[in-house]
């Protein structure tokens, strides 16, 4: 089961959306995003489809719309 939080999520934020689940990979493993976050990626169901954004693999991300979003000093 992927586990993610705001922190692993975010290494996603900037990846070339929307991407396939390879893309993601590629893209988390170019960056150096922590095993976690390439784990959870590689837990996707792979359907050739590209996913949209980083809500569509964790729908718990915290959007602009979002009340409890807050820059980062």
């Amino acid at each position: 089961m992927a586990y993610w939080t705001l922190e692993l999520a975010s290494y996603l934020e900037d990846a070339p959306w929307p991407a396939t689940r390879d893309e993601l990979i590629d893209y988390a493993e170019r960056t150096g995003a922590p095993i976690e976050v390439i784990e959870n990626l590689k837990e996707l169901e792979d359907d050739g489809e590209p996913y949209e954004s980083i809500e569509e693999i964790w729908p718990d991300y915290p959007t602009a719309d979002d009340d409890f979003y807050y820059e980062e000093e």
